[in-house]
């Protein structure tokens, strides 16, 4: 198995020569003067060097030993308490974080890349940090000033961590059945009842204390999701000097035994009149949640691009050592018995079509994270914007990225063939982590539901013409470029594609309530392809000029070229699956399954 090497090349290549990054960050209001080129260079370099020394070494014997629980508590495997640590004293988990309270403030454009790194080097470890992120969001926009005054700083330390309470056994997707109860105490405080599963890092033997962000429901509540709350309920409570108190009435009843990230502790969580106080206003506890959401959900992936990224590395490095049969072509290496494996066109079109996707995927979660950055930090209509650029894209990345992170990893097991079924080259570990990615945070169903009712159908495609102006203007950008008309010809046909795939489901969706559920797979997907061609186009555009003195550019037009041509046109079948309507999915009686 190869081991991790961050792709600081990409990554430093993206953020500077592609998006200008450090221009954006120089006008955004509380970034300017916060973090520049070099700064962002040192911190990248810096996580490399952790995601390849201590993070990849303790992935596979995590994912061999696995979480334990025993009589209500949770130990992770070996090496991770360690590992935690040394994350910890990094000041890693404040990267994001509000100065106020202890954070550094730097940008997500920055956190993604960051991501990447440790979540291609150990998902399983990645998920305690990112969870700890996400609800220090919450709190910090929602919550009280007392509340983040006694949390937020041991939270970013990373001292206590966080965890989000949501799903139930009888209620996953509709939350508005949740049966968790939130009962009002004289002194400000709530006592909540009820129980939680899969609540990643819902207890472990990494951090002091752990801050649970928890559904629940008044007595009094409205029905539905309008009558939901959210409390934060600590393991163990604080005392008002701000140390460690007395333990809460928060117990780990089990842990899941999974398919993947087994490293990772799943929880099913008990909470028996835990003292919890309310962050933001009562029945609005959705909303609450739903301002880490984007952030998470890019997360989960990033979760699928960083599988990707370890999986074309391993597949690299096995087609370049493994010797099989001679090229059709004649023997490339007659002093060897066969030839690497990677002359052979099959071969290639696998290791090619995961370089692709993750080009593709590592430039749309870096301008998905810049309208992020542009959301919290900017002003004015351009914010406005940001906002719903950012509503329309997360949909789009969780579930593209997610979904094409499977591929990868089964395209990289292929690479191997016998060997990348068995346990010992690692990538069989691969597959099977990344799978849940496509499940939790919303499956990828569901975002792809999202996309096409929520972010589309419901305001008229509004967000979306956002989006297609933002192609449009790159596309006039580069009329005079006569070098350019290869990638910008295709890419404005396959953006016409998608806006017509857009007015058809918006038309069906006035006389059929089943038209946006019928297309939303095939419609994301047609929209996942556009945008990585959008992002292939302006790479193009910044390497090109360069490509006939340097490798690196050389290779991103090559590979853009290869996107192009063989995995591009898989637009048009989404496209023709969309137009045929819903009615050979309803038609069907349901006893006739």
């Amino acid at each position: 198995m190869a081991e991790y090497k961050a792709p600081l090349r990409e990554m430093n290549f993206l953020l500077h020569e592609v998006f200008a990054a450090d221009q954006l960050w120089a006008r955004l209001p509380g970034l300017e003067g916060a973090v520049d080129r070099e700064t962002a260079d040192a911190i990248l370099e810096e996580m490399a060097k952790l995601a390849a020394n201590t993070l990849d070494p303790i992935n596979r014997s995590g994912d061999e030993e696995g979480c334990q629980w025993n009589d209500g508590v949770v130990t992770t495997p070996k090496g991770f308490p360690e590992a935690y640590a040394t994350f910890c004293e990094g000041g890693w988990g404040s990267l994001l974080g509000n100065p106020e309270y202890g954070g550094m403030g730097m940008p997500k454009m920055l956190g993604a890349q960051v991501e990447e790194m440790i979540n291609a080097a150990n998902i399983s470890f990645a998920l305690y940090p990112v969870l700890t992120a996400g609800a220090c969001l919450a709190i910090d926009a929602h919550a009280s000033e007392e509340l983040k005054q006694q949390y937020l700083p041991n939270m970013y330390a990373g001292t206590w961590s966080g965890a989000m309470d949501l799903t139930e056994p009888h209620a996953g997707t509709d939350l508005g059945i949740i049966r968790t109860k939130a009962e009002p105490q004289d002194d400000g405080s709530y006592s909540i009842t009820g129980s939680k599963i899969f609540i990643t890092g819902g207890d472990q033997d990494l951090s002091e204390n752990i801050i649970h962000l928890v559904l629940a429901k008044l007595p009094d509540a409205p029905k539905g999701p309008k009558g939901i709350s959210l409390f934060l309920v600590p393991k163990f409570l604080v005392n008002e000097d701000g140390s460690i108190g007395e333990r809460n009435h928060v117990n780990c009843g089990s842990i899941e035994h999974k398919m993947g990230i087994k490293a990772s502790a799943t929880c099913a969580m008990n909470f028996d009149g835990a003292k919890g106080w309310l962050v933001g206003e009562l029945n609005k506890g959705l909303a609450a949640m739903f301002t880490m959401m984007n952030y998470e959900r890019l997360g989960v992936g990033i979760q699928g691009l960083g599988a990707s990224e370890r999986s074309y590395q391993n597949a690299l490095e096995y087609a370049r050592d493994r010797v099989q049969s001679r090229s059709p072509a004649g023997p490339q290496q007659p002093e060897k018995t066969a030839d690497p494996i990677i002359v052979h066109p099959d071969v290639r079109r696998m290791l090619l079509t995961q370089k692709a996707l993750i080009g593709g995927g590592r430039a749309l979660s870096t301008y998905v994270a810049q309208w992020l950055d542009i959301a919290k930090f900017g002003e004015g209509e351009e914010k406005k914007r940001a906002e719903a650029m950012v509503a329309l894209l997360t949909p789009v990345a969780k579930a593209f990225f997610t979904d094409k992170g499977l591929d990868c990893t089964i395209i990289g097991q292929q690479v191997f063939g016998g060997h990348g079924y068995i346990r010992e080259w690692g990538q069989e570990q691969l597959v099977r982590d990344v799978r849940i990615t496509q499940i939790y945070e919303g499956t990828n169903g569901i975002q792809a539901l999202d996309l096409a009712g929520r972010k589309t159908v419901a305001n008229g495609g509004a967000f979306f013409e956002l989006f297609a102006s933002d192609v449009q203007q790159f596309i006039d950008e580069q009329a005079d470029r006569e070098e350019m008309a290869e990638f910008v010809q295709p890419l404005a046909a396959e953006l016409q594609r998608l806006k017509d795939a857009t007015a058809k489901m918006l038309a069906a969706a006035k006389d059929d309530p089943h038209a946006p559920g019928a297309a939303s797979v095939e419609y994301l997907h047609l929209f996942g392809f556009v945008a990585y061609a959008f992002m292939w186009a302006k790479v193009v555009a910044v390497a090109l000029p360069k490509s006939g003195e340097d490798d690196f550019y050389k290779g991103q037009v090559k590979t853009a070229r290869f996107y192009f041509a063989r995995l591009l046109p898989q637009a048009q079948a989404l496209a023709a699956s969309i137009n045929a309507g819903s009615h050979t999915l309803m038609d069907l009686e349901e006893d006739l399954f």
